[in-house]
């Protein structure tokens, strides 16, 4: 699928050079490596090799999403390991939202991830969108604004989201909650309690039917859906942090 308008400013991908631990990044539905830049930076303040992925169709217009199926996001996620894996030894991944299943999905595939972690992660429900699941029309949906707790927060952002791409996020995560006992390396999963576009219920969902031997769960009771940028996104960083740290030592304790 070829894009067909440019890169909005801040909007394009990242990528800090640091040791052989790399950490890989993937933004949510609609959203852009922006919403994820904090958690980014912080990670490569900490040493680690990080590299923030732009999905295809993301970033630029609601038309070029649009033309996008959910196996050009798999691409996307897939095409941003196969990048760190010419620089790093050991890979984590990290996803917000329908990062979070993308993520799930490449975690299925690749057996060599070290461990993966989840910031509101969709698999089942999301509600805003559900009414427009059995119909193409209208188009475009206004998006209103971000979920975001905190005040003053600007996120990258399309203003509408096309119902077709709705329908391919449906599909992705009708396809990833399929695969999710095939997930079997470690998982910390951040889960905001008060979330108006991915329930909580959702990450609960994921952790029930994951085979990890170490799975944990981190509340967020400051924050929304977009948690990365809301008044938890030091919690979640510094906890990232450690979890790599704890596994890549084999000194993992409870988080």
């Amino acid at each position: 699928m070829i894009e067909h308008y440019p890169v909005l400013q801040g909007a394009g991908p990242f990528f800090f050079k640091g040791n052989e631990i790399g950490i890989l990044i993937s933004h949510g539905f609609v959203g852009t490596p922006q919403s994820v830049s904090y958690l980014g930076e912080y990670l490569a303040s900490e040493g680690f090799t990080v590299y923030g992925v732009r999905l295809k169709g993301h970033g630029t217009r609601f038309e070029d999403m649009e033309r996008c199926s959910y196996h050009d996001w798999i691409k996307s996620i897939e095409d941003g390991f196969h990048f760190l894996q010419q620089h790093c030894t050991d890979i984590f991944v990290i996803g917000q939202s329908m990062g979070g299943t993308l993520t799930l999905n490449l975690a299925q595939k690749y057996k060599t991830i070290k461990g993966i972690m989840l910031i509101n992660a969709a698999i089942n429900s999301i509600p805003p969108m559900e009414k427009y699941i059995n119909k193409h029309t209208p188009r475009y949906v206004e998006e209103g604004e971000p979920d975001i707790k905190a005040k003053n927060v600007h996120e990258i952002t399309y203003s509408k989201a096309p119902v077709r791409s709705m329908h391919q996020l449906f599909a992705l995560m009708d396809e990833t909650r399929d695969k999710l006992k095939r997930v079997t390396c470690p998982v910390l999963a951040f889960r905001s309690e008060e979330d108006h576009v991915v329930p909580p219920e959702n990450t609960n969902y994921i952790l029930s039917a994951v085979q990890s031997e170490i799975k944990e769960v981190v509340p967020l009771y400051n924050s929304y859906h977009v948690a990365s940028m809301d008044n938890d996104k030091e919690i979640i960083a510094e906890q990232c942090s450690l979890f790599v740290n704890q596994l890549v030592s084999n000194v993992y304790k409870t988080i």
